[in-house]
């Protein structure tokens, strides 16, 4: 899929989505205040959600969800490219866009209007590289499950997905889990070797 969002106008969404596992309404509530790519991380503290009179920024619903969550170079890549990112800010080597556009925005077309939602833009995508149709909520779930495939351990997925428990996470992704008792009982036999 990276191979294929290479260049895209929503390159880094795609890459942040996947390498972080950021609801789509914290990757649309980014601003580049945020993000220290000097440092390699970013901060979630706030979401954006669809009211009735249209898009609103607000603070996570919990304690939980408010986190830090340490990049990728992948992501760091996606971001350092984007166009909408310039040197400057108020520390040495930190990213920031100009004041009137704090927002990453890192689907809109431009400085002005609200920010896109993407299930359409993915779609098409996907429709377009011959890449099976998923829905953007899917590319957290792919962050999930390549954590846990990967043997992270399982505490620190939540605290990446911003999930209040462990036990939310284990359940949410219980499909993983015979694969990493074959691996666990793969260490074990070599432990006692």
């Amino acid at each position: 899929m990276f191979d294929a969002v290479k260049g895209d106008r929503l390159e880094a969404l795609y890459v942040l989505a996947v390498t972080t596992g950021l609801r789509q309404g914290e990757l649309l509530g980014l601003k580049w205040d945020d993000i220290d790519l000097q440092v390699g991380t970013l901060q979630v503290r706030r979401t954006l959600t669809t009211a009735k009179g249209g898009p609103v920024l607000s603070a996570p619903k919990t304690k939980g969800s408010r986190r830090t969550v340490r990049l990728s170079q992948t992501a760091l890549e996606a971001l350092r490219s984007h166009p909408g990112a310039s040197i400057g800010g108020d520390r040495p080597g930190r990213q920031s866009v100009a004041r009137e556009r704090p927002h990453i925005r890192v689907g809109s077309r431009g400085a002005a209007g609200p920010p896109l939602h993407y299930h359409a833009p993915l779609q098409a995508l996907l429709k377009r590289t011959g890449l099976p149709q998923i829905r953007f909520h899917d590319l957290r779930h792919t962050c999930a499950t390549l954590l846990l495939a990967q043997n992270v351990n399982p505490k620190v997925v939540p605290e990446m997905l911003g999930h209040a428990t462990l036990a939310i996470t284990l359940d949410t992704y219980s499909h993983v889990l015979p694969n990493m008792q074959d691996s666990a009982a793969r260490a074990l036999e070599e432990a006692l070797r």
